[in-house]
């Protein structure tokens, strides 16, 4: 009798529908800030005309006569007897005598929807954002599978991210990295931050901007943006500025080439 009983539980356990994939393109600026994504999608609907029953409308599905409403039949494997999906009514423990027009007794049709998807500030390339139920309608009425979407974050022209911080390569000009001053750093919210450069400040030299990386997600703080410098020479010089540059190496000394003065040392031991 228990099992039995067991079995005509496991008979309303119909099969849950399947999972779908989806995919977004976004801009690290919208991962910055988060965004709302519209996706269109086709996916099996629960038919509306059979209430996902398969059957026409005033018939009812007939219990499988071939495992007795079970959805499994027990073989003989060997020295082992094992339980399989029925093969009559494909595990559904039904058979649809009178299948809906609609639907041709899947209880199921192909439906086109639009979704929207809420990606929040400081999302990761690849994260797989769920929303529940919107995948694939389930067997006759039986729970719908969830539908992941998958973010790819397309890349910057400019920045490069590693977690919650970014990283960006800037020009500084010669005589700026000779004199030092302030540079313009823009950011991924529209605004632009100065970036106080020392004097005699050498190309790969790097600068800590505290808090201007990305949000980090589900938290109030951000990461930090990383400025690596790369000090530009003049490409083209005129004659006058040609002389003027002559005048003024002719001034320099050594001391004022550190790192020559280091490499003709370490070269002569």
């Amino acid at each position: 009798g228990g099992g039995r009983g067991g079995r005509g539980r496991r008979r309303r356990q119909q099969r849950r529908g399947t999972d779908l994939r989806a995919e977004i393109n976004i801009a690290l600026e919208e991962a910055f800030d988060g965004t709302e994504r519209q996706i269109n999608l086709t996916r099996a609907a629960m038919c509306e005309t059979c209430d996902g029953t398969g059957a026409r409308s005033g018939t009812a599905p007939s219990t499988c006569g071939t495992c007795n409403g079970h959805g499994k039949v027990r073989a003989q494997q060997g020295f082992f007897m094992v339980e399989r999906p029925c093969h009559a009514c494909h595990g559904t423990g039904q058979i649809i005598v009178d299948p809906c027009p609609s639907c041709g007794g899947a209880g199921h049709v192909q439906k086109q929807r639009t979704l929207s998807v809420s990606v929040p500030a400081g999302v990761e390339d690849g994260t797989r954002i769920r929303l529940s139920g919107e995948g694939d309608a389930g067997d006759r009425g039986a729970v719908a599978g969830d539908l992941y979407v998958f973010v790819n974050i397309q890349p910057h022209s400019y920045l490069q991210r590693d977690g919650a911080d970014l990283f960006c390569a800037m020009p500084v000009p010669f005589g700026l990295a000779v004199k030092g001053g302030a540079i313009d750093v823009p950011l991924l919210d529209g605004k632009r931050v100065k970036l106080t450069i020392p004097a005699g400040a050498q190309t790969g030299q790097q600068f800590r901007l505290r808090g201007k990386g990305m949000p980090i997600l589900r938290a109030r703080n951000h990461g930090d943006l990383y400025i690596q410098i790369d000090v530009e020479m003049p490409a083209k010089l005129s004659r006058s500025q040609q002389k003027l540059l002559d005048t003024f190496e002719a001034s320099l000394q050594e001391d004022n080439y550190p790192g020559v003065a280091e490499f003709k040392a370490r070269s002569k031991s």
